[in-house]
């Protein structure tokens, strides 16, 4: 892949959340050139207790937010795709209270601290954008809290792809109806706060209802309006830009 390549999907999902000019485009170019680096799955990104340098993009690869226990447990916090950013822009905490891991092979481009700052001096609507990307990391880490707490096993997976579809939509890694998805059995267990039998038969009654086919890591929503509706599913907390529609039938623009 180009250098200039690299941030291709975090250019296109910081255009969702503000109009970008030629001007912004150059300068994202610019600052997203760095050499890449390579993360194997489970390698960590920071680890809890890391003094962060500075903010991760994830160019290419799925990793995850996530709290580990000392009796081995994971709790998967959010999931991080390619155009996301690993911390929040808006504030660079000087420890980490939680790990960030590559699930699959990956890699991250490094944003330091100081060019944030220049960024929202010099050009407001790029730092408008990165609050936003950062605000709706937030609303999605609520919508989370809602899956565990209030949806059962079958609305929690049925929401998590209807999540991963949109997100994926919006920068253009979403196939027709479907995704690579490099997400193991435990990956979603430790998402959804289900044991990895019970991620297997919700799985298995997903299939069953015709809504989706998990084959060789790709997902297939076979029908996105019902897996929606079973789901309770309401993108509004994705904060989507009114330019462009996306749905289960229609790819961004």
């Amino acid at each position: 892949m180009q250098q200039h390549e690299m941030a291709k999907q975090f250019i296109a999902k910081l255009g969702w959340f503000s109009p970008l000019s030629r001007e912004g485009h150059e300068v994202l170019r610019g600052l997203t050139s760095a050499r890449p680096r390579r993360l194997l799955p489970g390698e960590d990104i920071i680890g809890e207790g890391e003094r962060p340098r500075a903010v991760n993009i994830l160019v290419s690869g799925w990793a995850c937010r996530c709290k580990q226990l000392t009796n081995g447990r994971r709790q998967i916090i959010s999931l991080i795709l390619p155009g996301d950013t690993c911390e929040h822009v808006v504030f660079v905490p000087d420890e980490m209270d939680h790990s960030i891991i590559a699930l699959s092979p990956s890699s991250t481009i490094e944003m330091p601290q100081n060019v944030l700052d220049i960024l929202a001096r010099e050009h407001p609507h790029l730092a408008l954008a990165l609050k936003w990307e950062a605000f709706v990391g937030t609303a999605v880490q609520r919508e989370w809290t809602v899956n565990l707490g209030q949806r059962t096993a079958v609305e929690r997976m049925a929401h998590l792809f209807c999540e991963l579809f949109v997100r994926l939509q919006m920068v253009g890694l979403a196939e027709g109806q479907g995704f690579a998805m490099p997400l193991t059995q435990g990956d979603l267990a430790d998402a959804l706060g289900l044991s990895t039998v019970h991620v297997n038969r919700t799985l298995q009654e997903l299939r069953g209802r015709g809504l989706l086919n998990l084959r060789n890591r790709h997902l297939t929503i076979l029908d996105f309006d019902v897996l929606s509706a079973t789901a309770n599913f309401n993108r509004a907390y994705l904060h989507l830009s009114s330019r462009a529609q996306v749905n289960g039938k229609a790819e961004a623009s």
